[in-house]
């Protein structure tokens, strides 16, 4: 599969929490060939739906197609645009910045501030504050209030790099990687036997508080679920004990908000077929959608599986392609493993 191929429209296509619908068309078009339907419901996320052979229950897999990006709030005498963020945006990031605007038309932009000869004193050794961005389209300001409007949506612009070892860089990896990894799974699966339903849930809002996982889980009410989603990658810049490596393989969850018979059965199957994986303790619940499909209903025993990405939040995203293809493996595997003797031991946590 053309993994890099999918994460290039992906990761380009504007996808801001809760404004999904260009990137849930790009991947509704991706994932049409290996389901036997796809739909996006009210809450936007999108569903794709691979029935199984025996009937005898579902398994969902989810990531999360949302993006951090900025909402315009005001538009200024020369029609600079001030905004805020939606989402966890770094604001030391912002300057110097491309975006793309979202008016009656897609308007390109910089974000920038007061030059550096302008900054006196202390001003210039200080961080800069929302308050001190805003964005410059280059148009005149009838045409920018002609065009832009306050509410509108902006998306931080970085294109995807293929860098060296098997490496891309790219915005928007957290976490259409892992809607990349969740394409590759479906396509997998194509050619494996698997008695279980699976919906593939693309999820909405994750950024701004897990809503679509909690109204998709709550709708389909699967048996069981896998969340997909990225976690911290080794860098300089993070502490030895809160990274993973890059090219060691996915990562597996492991603690309260994961039911310990999934994350045993990922294990298991990962040293059985010489997949590598690495491990995280999660001790408190939340960051991803797991935790709000762990508790919808009256609970769905949810797994977590993620791929390690350097650089979070920001427009140069970093992760390896061999562990989006790994955990895609892992995860067919999983699916096409005996899942009805694992539904009737989810009952024990033992």
């Amino acid at each position: 599969m053309d993994l890099v191929g999918i994460l290039k429209e992906l990761t380009q296509a504007p996808g801001i929490s809760g404004h999904e619908g260009y990137a849930g068309d790009v991947l509704m078009k991706w994932i049409r060939p290996f389901c036997d339907e796809v739909r996006m419901d009210r809450s936007g996320n999108v569903i794709g739906v691979k029935k199984g052979e025996s009937g005898g229950g579902s398994v969902m897999i989810a990531a999360h197609l949302d993006e951090i990006g900025l909402m315009i709030t005001k538009i200024e005498k020369g029609g600079y645009l001030r905004f805020t963020t939606v989402g966890g945006v770094d604001i030391s990031i912002l300057p110097g910045q491309g975006v793309r605007v979202f008016g009656k038309e897609e308007v390109m932009g910089v974000i920038t501030s007061k030059p550096p000869h302008l900054q006196g004193g202390e001003e210039a050794n200080q961080p800069f504050k929302l308050t001190d961005l805003y964005i410059d389209t280059g148009l005149p300001e009838d045409r920018v209030s002609e065009l832009i409007s306050v509410g509108d949506l902006v998306k931080l612009d970085g294109e995807l790099i293929e860098l060296s070892g098997g490496c891309i860089a790219a915005g928007a990896l957290d976490d259409r990687a892992g809607v990349a990894a969740m394409v590759e799974t479906l396509e997998r699966l194509t050619r494996r036997r698997h008695g279980f339903d699976v919906y593939a849930v693309a999820t909405s809002r994750e950024e701004v508080g897990g809503i679509g996982a909690a109204t998709s889980s709550f709708s389909i009410e699967p048996d069981m679920a896998v969340v997909i989603d990225v976690t911290i990658g080794m860098s300089p810049a993070v502490p030895g004990r809160r990274g993973f490596e890059l090219g060691k393989g996915p990562v597996i969850g492991i603690g309260p908000n994961f039911h310990p018979k999934i994350s045993g059965r990922l294990i298991d199957l990962a040293k059985e077929l010489d997949i590598p994986y690495q491990v995280e303790p999660v001790p408190q619940p939340g960051g991803t959608d797991a935790y709000w499909i762990q508790v919808a209903r009256e609970g769905i025993p949810t797994g977590l599986l993620s791929i390690p990405l350097r650089n979070m939040h920001t427009t140069v995203e970093v992760c390896k392609l061999e562990d989006i293809r790994r955990l895609s493996l892992l995860l067919s595997e999983f699916i096409a493993s005996d899942l009805m003797s694992l539904k009737e031991g989810l009952r024990c946590f033992l």
